[in-house]
């Protein structure tokens, strides 16, 4: 037998709790003949309509407990008579190669819609564990995984008939998937509204007027935008688990494609930014389409692969983690944040250190907090606290500062930005409306940036020309 398939990574995958009878038996048929001796309950296996029916449906986990038999013992027993055993069964074979067969034939440029009728006719469905496992085979055969991400859309078209099939994944309340998957409904939520809302930028009317949807559109971004603290939990709490499992290459694909939707986030605040609506469409729609199928490779890959190979331990040990994450985090005074969490003195002196003065008012119009920073542009004194944000201003601007509050308060706006010459310096104030999750006003923020050099720049100055 190849090495490959017995290795310790391999037979993790292969013999983990929630792995389909079925599914071992197609690609190690002779366990048939094992199983029936090893005990009398696997005698009905030998029917091959019962074998059909129990199979199918039936997994590791529960054949040991139907055998009376520990499931440690029977994951020993069966991999050693994998060992023994001759190599996989020549049709396990043929369908694990077709199908490779088919993805490099996707790579190549093959048209997916004619692939998807061969793989529908020679392979029929195929499940998660079986598409890591490929995965994982095309990067050892010399495939760069780099090229499985840039096509990793096109797998998911070509899989997509044969995964949709599949039965609901079940995981108990206090299940660590549980909370990724809940984060999963919210995101869903969040593209099919964004979704909506830059549609309408369609329209001949929102064609010519991005200016009066700016805000809204911006709001549905900002919105979409939170799935990144979704994929770093999924990066830093799910990965290494699977990663200790000699599954590698799924989870690099997926942080790739990770990246591509953070930098599409990106993208579209830039072309909001600049009011171009053609791009902020083409990245717009972009962006809730990859989000939209990393949703689904989630819910139809890699999360019921993990149920697959990571075992009940795994699990205790990711949730118990979590908690003593919770736990450290109230004595250390820390304070959680929807993407972190940091104490006073951290937060402090991240907000010293940013190249701009910010001073916080709250709901009440009341000035609640300034940044001091080592070159503030306007003097602030701690006397200014506990002031109406009206009287730190000169009589007449007042009426303008009272108009930008009200439009706030209003939901009306949620930008308000100037620029002025000031000492030489050209300089950037923009006031943000400041809203919860129910988009309630709780008060605005005041960022004044001196952008004089920012204004200067040209060309390009990566970070490899760093020196």
């Amino acid at each position: 037998m190849e090495g490959s398939f017995v290795d310790v990574a391999r037979l993790a995958l292969q013999l983990a709790p929630k792995t389909r009878l079925g599914d071992l038996l197609r690609e190690y048929p002779f366990l048939l003949d094992f199983l029936v001796n090893y005990k009398p309950e696997f005698q009905k296996l030998r029917n091959p309509l019962m074998r059909r029916i129990f199979a199918r449906t039936v997994t590791l986990e529960a054949v040991a407990s139907m055998g009376g038999v520990p499931f440690e013992r029977l994951v020993s027993d069966l991999a050693e008579a994998m060992k023994q055993g001759p190599s996989e069964g020549p049709e396990r074979r043929a369908r694990r190669e077709a199908l490779k067969s088919i993805v490099k034939e996707l790579h190549r440029g093959k048209e997916p819609k004619a692939l998807k009728a061969r793989f529908a006719q020679v392979l029929g469905d195929v499940s998660p564990g079986e598409i890591g496992k490929l995965e994982q085979e095309l990067v050892r055969d010399g495939l760069d995984p780099e090229e499985i991400t840039k096509l990793c859309d096109l797998h998911v078209q070509l899989f997509q008939e044969g995964l949709e099939k599949q039965a609901q994944l079940e995981t108990g309340t206090q299940h660590p998937l549980t909370i990724l998957r809940t984060e999963n409904q919210r995101i869903t939520k969040a593209v099919a509204e964004f979704h909506d809302t830059i549609h309408l930028l369609r329209t001949p009317k929102g064609s010519t007027n991005l200016a009066s949807m700016k805000d809204k559109v911006s709001e549905k971004l900002e919105a979409l935008a939170k799935v990144e603290a979704h994929y770093e939990r999924k990066e830093n709490q799910l990965f290494p688990f699977l990663e200790k499992h000699g599954i590698t290459t799924p989870p690099q694909v997926m942080w790739s494609v990770h990246d591509e939707i953070k930098a599409l986030i990106k993208d579209t605040r830039t072309a909001l930014n600049f009011q171009d609506t053609a791009a902020a469409l083409d990245k717009g729609e972009k962006l809730a389409q990859k989000i939209d199928d990393m949703t689904f490779k989630e819910e139809k890959i890699m999360f019921p692969m993990a149920m697959e190979v990571l075992t009940k331990q795994d699990w205790e040990e990711m949730s118990r983690a979590r908690v003593e994450r919770d736990v450290s985090k109230r004595a250390e005074g820390l304070l959680s944040l929807d993407t972190g969490e940091l104490n006073a003195e951290q937060l402090d002196l991240i907000l010293t250190h940013l190249p701009i003065d910010v001073t916080f008012i709250d709901r009440s119009d009341v000035v609640r907090y300034y940044s001091e920073g080592k070159e503030r542009i306007f003097p602030r004194s701690p006397e200014v606290i506990g002031r109406k944000v009206q009287n730190c201003h000169p009589p007449k601007s007042v009426h303008i500062v009272n108009r930008i509050l009200q439009e706030f308060k209003a939901g009306k706006r949620d930008v308000a930005e100037f620029w002025i010459n000031f000492q030489g310096k050209l300089v950037h104030i923009r006031y943000f409306a400041v809203r919860d999750k129910q988009h309630r006003y709780g008060g605005t923020i005041e960022v004044t940036q001196d952008v004089t050099s920012i204004k200067a720049l040209e060309g390009e100055h990566r970070l490899l020309d760093w020196r």
